[in-house]
C-alpha cells in the first residue's frame, strides 16, 4: 500500500473478524432510537486526519452507536465530543465539534486511529481480534512518514501500539513498558505517551477530565514543535 487512501479502502472492505463484523452490522440494522433515522456506517472505520501528521492518536476501538454510526473515528459520541473540544483547545483541529463527516472538521498536524477499526461488543475486543488489525496501525506508521509523537488512549491502545514500534524498529526488550497516565517513552525516532481514555466512564467519574486532556496535548504539542 502506497497511500493512506488504499490503506482506508483495505480497512473498510476488511472482513477477517466474523464477530465484529457481525456485531457492526447487527447494530447498523438494529440502531438506537435516537438515530433511527439515519444510516449507520456498520463495517469497519478508518482512521483519518492530517497525513503530514507530527502527532499520532491511538484508540481503542469505534463506539457502537458513535464511529460505527457515523463512519468517522471518535464522532458521535461522549468520547468524541470531549476530545474534539480538547484538540480544538490545543490546536489540533479548527472546530470543538465533531458530529458526522461532513461537518467541516479539520485535523492540523494529527491523525487519529485505533487499534481496532470495528466496534466489539461491550467496547472488548478480543486478544485475536486486537492481533489482527495490528498490521494496518503497522501500516499507518509506515506511511505516515513525519510523525514523531504517539499519544494513546488507554492501557490496550498503549500495550498494542508499542508491540506494533518494537516490530517496525526491531527492538528487543526485556519487560513490557508500563502503563499509566502521563507515562512516556523514547521508541526509536518516536516518543510514546499514555493517556487514559476519554471514555464516558471515565469523565463522569473524574478518572480523566478536562484539564488533564489539555496538559497532555500541550505536553505532545511541545515535543512536536521544533
Amino acid at each position: 500500500m502506497k497511500t493512506i487512501e488504499e490503506l482506508n479502502t483495505n480497512i473498510i472492505s476488511c472482513k477477517q473478524c466474523d464477530r465484529l463484523i457481525e456485531y457492526s452490522q447487527m447494530i447498523a440494522n438494529q440502531k438506537r432510537r435516537a438515530y433511527r433515522d439515519e444510516n449507520y456506517w456498520g463495517k469497519p472505520v478508518p482512521g483519518w486526519g492530517d497525513v503530514n501528521a507530527r502527532l499520532l492518536i491511538v484508540g481503542l476501538a469505534p463506539g457502537a452507536h458513535g464511529a460505527n454510526r457515523t463512519g468517522r473515528m471518535f464522532t458521535g459520541d461522549h468520547s468524541g465530543d470531549f476530545l474534539y473540544e480538547g484538540l480544538y483547545r490545543a490546536g489540533f483541529c479548527n472546530q470543538a465539534k465533531s458530529e458526522h463527516i461532513h461537518d467541516g472538521l479539520t485535523l492540523i498536524g494529527a491523525y487519529l486511529t485505533n487499534i481496532v477499526h470495528c466496534a466489539p461488543p461491550s467496547n472488548k475486543p478480543t486478544p485475536a481480534e486486537i492481533k489482527n488489525c495490528r498490521r494496518y496501525l503497522f501500516s499507518e506508521l509506515e506511511l505516515l512518514t513525519k510523525t514523531r509523537v504517539i499519544l494513546t488512549f488507554g492501557q490496550l491502545a498503549f500495550t498494542n501500539t508499542a508491540k506494533v514500534l518494537k516490530d517496525k524498529l526491531s527492538l528487543l526488550s526485556p519487560k513490557p513498558l508500563t502503563f499509566y497516565h502521563g507515562c512516556q517513552y523514547s521508541l526509536g525516532a518516536y516518543i510514546l505517551l499514555g493517556c487514559y481514555h476519554p471514555s464516558q466512564r471515565n469523565t463522569y467519574t473524574g478518572l480523566m477530565n478536562s484539564a488533564m486532556l489539555d496538559t497532555i496535548l500541550q505536553h505532545a504539542k511541545s515535543l512536536i514543535t521544533p
